[in-house]
């Protein structure tokens, strides 16, 4: 190998290998396609292989492309940490930030905390996407993900950044025309609205109630990905929902919801999801903490 490959044709590699698409990576980096393409050349000059396959619609990696693609990640995380050792002796934290969310909460919840976090931190490079499915950190380039409800994964780490949990609710309207349930079990006649968010299940509600956990297999004619419609369907006296509090506190304060069994909730805490080689990046602990303490202030006013 005559030349060492560069930093920044590693980091635009991976953008990529994320992207499969020269085009998306151009439109992210906000560069031409000729531009990426350029890069790309030089990159594997530089290694003496050829690391992609173009077609006109996408791209994708060839044997040797993957092998330089994982240690690509490798060296972009040591200097990511490097960085942030570095940024640990100062004041302020500088650099890119990618964070994904879900629709619903990313728009009503999250978005604000980070306005904030940006005026706290005007050298942080702060990227949002809102996401209804199931992410995988490392392979999209996320370095934290705000998930609502539980956290599977056993290979990420885990911190809460706010207590939440999802209730049952109706509109009036609904409730005049069919009534009320008065225990869980009657929930299986009642029509419900299912919800899919990332990776959660679509119509087994589980619940902690005071005789402890509790799963009831619900149906109905109404089913979304997204929250803030099935919300307002419920308030449209379409069926009854399992929403978080935070989504529905507006609509019952106003008499457009009401609280059923409230007894029973299921837990739907708010995590800051990171991948384990980001456990000591000053970035990411500063962020977990400033949206800790956020959530707590915008609770508790």
């Amino acid at each position: 190998m005559n030349k060492t490959p560069g930093i920044d044709d590693l980091r635009l590699y991976c953008t990529v290998v994320r992207h499969r698409s020269f085009a998306a990576t151009a439109r992210e980096l906000g560069v031409s396609k000729a531009v990426v393409s350029k890069r790309m050349a030089i990159l594997e000059a530089a290694v003496h292989a050829k690391l992609l396959h173009r077609t006109t619609r996408t791209v994708s990696l060839t044997g040797q492309g993957e092998i330089v693609y994982q240690w690509a990640l490798r060296i972009l995380e040591d200097v990511e940490q490097m960085s942030d050792a570095l940024l640990q002796e100062k004041a302020a934290p500088r650099g890119r930030l990618r964070i994904c969310s879900s629709s619903g909460f990313g728009r009503n919840r999250l978005a604000p905390a980070l306005s904030e976090l940006a005026r706290c931190y005007p050298e942080l490079e702060i990227h949002l996407e809102l996401l209804d499915r199931a992410v995988d950190l490392i392979e999209e380039g996320f370095q934290i993900d705000i998930r609502v409800g539980q956290v599977r994964e056993g290979h990420v780490i885990k911190r809460r950044i706010a207590s939440n949990r999802r209730i049952l609710c109706a509109a009036p309207a609904y409730l005049a025309r069919f009534g009320p349930p008065t225990c869980l079990d009657d929930l299986k006649r009642h029509r419900c609205i299912a919800i899919r968010e990332r990776d959660q299940e679509f119509w087994r509600w589980e619940f902690s109630g005071p005789e402890g956990g509790s799963a009831v297999k619900v149906s109905g004619p109404l089913s979304a990905n997204n929250g803030e419609v099935v919300r307002q369907w419920a308030i449209e006296g379409l069926g009854i929902i399992l929403r978080s509090e935070w989504d529905v506190e507006k609509a019952i304060k106003k008499g457009e919801l009401v609280h059923l069994l409230p007894d029973y909730s299921q837990e739907a805490d708010v995590w800051a999801v990171f991948p384990s080689s980001l456990s000591v990046s000053a970035k990411t602990k500063i962020c977990v903490e400033f949206l800790t303490e956020w959530f707590a202030r915008a609770r508790n006013p």
